[in-house]
């Protein structure tokens, strides 16, 4: 009896030793490192892009500047990385990056077989067609035979393949790794249709020579929730990056904005003073400064402001919020309690 209390002591000695080397620690390599390592999509305007000046700009960008104003209180400590559909994952799995802000579909395969995990959507999307306006067709049913400029190791492949055969199509991918030059392929009339996200979509059409000679066919194919990606293992890192992605949700919910959040660090409700660090606590719960959401909200934004200026309904590309709008306006966007 004396031997297995002594075996069961010496165990959980071990297990208090070992237990704090077992979590992975990428809040602080972060940290030490005085920058955020972001992949994004080189070519999407919109979502991640860089302007004609080299600055980067869209939603995408937007997230990972907020993660960046939360763990640093400085929204431009990041370096971005532009990565292809091929590229992006594997960069995550071998830390080439700490986060992906690449309109990444959250799929089962890739949380329980490539060991990622996804944080919060931050645009839910679906997949559809964009055709030139001179082909005269009307329905994504009548493109038998089409050729489909589409990018490889994608959700957008495999759904464009069972669209197909489900409808009992003949068609023939044309498959280009770079969303950049899938884009040229497909208004160089390399193919007759071009595959992607709806938002990708509109996207690459409000950049084509003349926009108005491409139409967006009716039909949605698929469910695709866009949303940051962190490797499994790390749970702080995870719920830096869930609950950075969910504080611009709740601020718009709120009301707090870029321009009112020093007014509402003022505000008498005790969830509002929680939320902007006003009242302390949550902060240190995620091993960061209890002005985090205040620096988020103020450098960066609420979801509402980033969503308007980068792919809302007064920018080229023109998107009613529709899903993204908060579930309080019929929408999906819903965060949980900051409490």
């Amino acid at each position: 009896m004396k031997s297995i209390k002594i075996g069961v002591a010496v165990i959980l000695a071990l297990l208090m030793v070992t237990a704090p080397m077992a979590v992975a620690g990428t809040l602080q390599d972060v940290q030490k490192a005085g920058v955020l390592k972001a992949g994004v999509n080189g070519g999407v305007f919109g979502f991640s892009m860089p302007d004609e000046k080299g600055v980067w700009k869209g939603l995408d960008v937007d997230t990972a500047r907020a993660i960046a104003a939360a763990v640093f209180g400085d929204a431009n400590k990041v370096k971005y990385v532009p990565l292809t559909a091929v590229q992006r994952l594997p960069a995550l799995q071998s830390k080439e990056i700490d986060v992906l802000c690449r309109n990444t579909t959250q799929t089962l395969t890739r949380e329980a077989a490539n060991g990622l995990l996804f944080a919060h959507v931050n645009f839910y999307d679906g997949q559809g067609f964009l055709v030139p306006k001179k082909l005269g067709v009307k329905s994504a049913k009548e493109l038998t035979g089409a050729t489909v400029c589409v990018l490889p190791g994608t959700t957008t492949e495999m759904n464009a393949a069972d669209f197909f055969r489900k409808n009992a199509m003949k068609w023939k991918p044309v498959v280009i790794e770079s969303t950049t030059e899938l884009s040229k392929a497909f208004f160089a009339g390399r193919c007759d249709v071009l595959t992607s996200d709806s938002s990708q979509l509109a996207a690459h059409r409000s950049v084509a020579p003349n926009p108005k000679d491409y139409v967006l066919l009716p039909e949605i194919i698929s469910k695709e929730p866009l949303a940051p990606v962190v490797r499994q293992g790390d749970d702080q890192w995870f719920d830096v990056v869930n609950w950075t992605m969910m504080a611009l949700i709740q601020a718009e919910e709120f009301g707090v904005t870029s321009k009112n959040v020093d007014e509402m660090l003022k505000s008498k409700d005790p969830e509002i003073q929680r939320f902007l660090g006003v009242s302390p606590g949550l902060g240190k719960d995620l091993g960061l400064d209890n002005k985090w959401v205040y620096n988020v909200i103020k450098q960066v934004g609420n979801y509402g402001e980033i969503y308007e200026r980068n792919v809302g309904v007064n920018t080229p590309l023109g998107l009613e919020r529709g899903l993204n709008a908060l579930w309080t306006n019929g929408g999906l966007m819903y965060a949980a309690p900051f409490r």
